[in-house]
């Protein structure tokens, strides 16, 4: 019989997905599947369950969030995995998933999964750490991992929304420098990202005909510190428009790239904090996973 690691953040989203544990153990067992359950318990749960459990197995498929799914990805790539990896989106944001068009719904996810066939996705490499979708720093990103639990499962997304605008009045530029593949870019920023997805923190959506999360590439999104409205107005219409390359805003896609900036500025990767670097080096990791989904 083949093995499966089930690995479910039992605190995720609204918690809607116990509800439909014993739906989705039944599932997987009437798919021919001898299932090896981990609930996880908090920080490093999942990453220390699939180093341990998943070189046993055939398919490891994760239920949770995207703090949840890097922790899987983590622990496949930290012991060099080639293990088929099976997504069930059940945070409060999902941004990952939304990337790439998987359900939200429980019982379908699951169904895509046994259905499915693997496809290869890249992945990021942020100093020693891995992230499935984004690294970033400034405005919007301390509310990912600032924003309590509890208040994530009453609001949902509207949570890191609330929490953004308040960080708005505490926003402070940061000074970068990045090397992308050679190019040199330095300047104050308000945001910037180091991404593989189109979703960045359910606020920011890149075009998806600029972003393949399988050439290679990261894309690389900066957002300069506005002096006046003009170039407030200008930021804003730019995201919206979907058109990045002006005055106040840089984008672009390289291999490698290395950042410069203050010591005492946090990241986030994949929503969870990441503490400051003076210098760090990110890396596209090609195609390290091989992702289950309906195709």
């Amino acid at each position: 019989m083949k093995k499966m690691l089930f690995i479910m953040n039992p605190f995720a989203g609204q918690k809607r997905a116990n509800r439909q544990l014993s739906d989705l153990l039944l599932m997987f067992s009437k798919a021919g599947y001898d299932v090896i359950t981990h609930m996880t318990t908090g920080p490093g749960s999942a990453a220390e369950a699939v180093e341990r459990l998943a070189g046993e197995v055939e398919l490891v498929v994760c239920c949770g969030g995207d703090g949840t799914f890097n922790e899987t990805i983590s622990g496949l790539l930290t012991k060099g995995l080639r293990v088929n990896v099976g997504y069930i989106p059940a945070g409060s944001t999902n941004d990952f998933a939304a990337s790439l068009k998987l359900s939200t719904n429980i019982l379908q996810a699951a169904r895509d999964i046994l259905e499915g066939e693997p496809v290869p996705y890249d992945v990021g490499k942020f100093g020693d750490r891995y992230f499935s979708y984004v690294a970033s720093f400034g405005a919007f990103t301390r509310a990912s991992y600032a924003t309590p639990q509890s208040v994530k499962n009453a609001l949902g997304h509207t949570a890191y929304v609330l929490e953004g605008i308040q960080e708005l009045s505490q926003i402070r530029k940061e000074h970068i420098r990045m090397e992308m593949d050679g190019e040199v870019v330095e300047d104050d920023f308000l945001f910037g990202a180091i991404c593989n997805s189109t979703s960045v923190g359910g606020i920011l959506t890149l075009d998806p005909k600029q972003v393949d999360m399988a050439d290679g590439l990261l894309e690389i999104l900066l957002v300069r510190a506005p002096r006046n409205l003009a170039e407030i107005s200008e930021c804003i219409q730019a995201l919206q428009s979907q058109e990045y390359n002006c005055a106040m805003i840089t984008f672009r896609s390289a291999h490698h790239v290395t950042v410069y900036a203050d010591p005492e500025m946090p990241w986030t990767l994949d929503g969870e904090r990441e503490e400051g670097h003076a210098q760090v080096d990110v890396d596209n990791q090609h195609l390290a996973i091989r992702l289950v989904k309906r195709v």
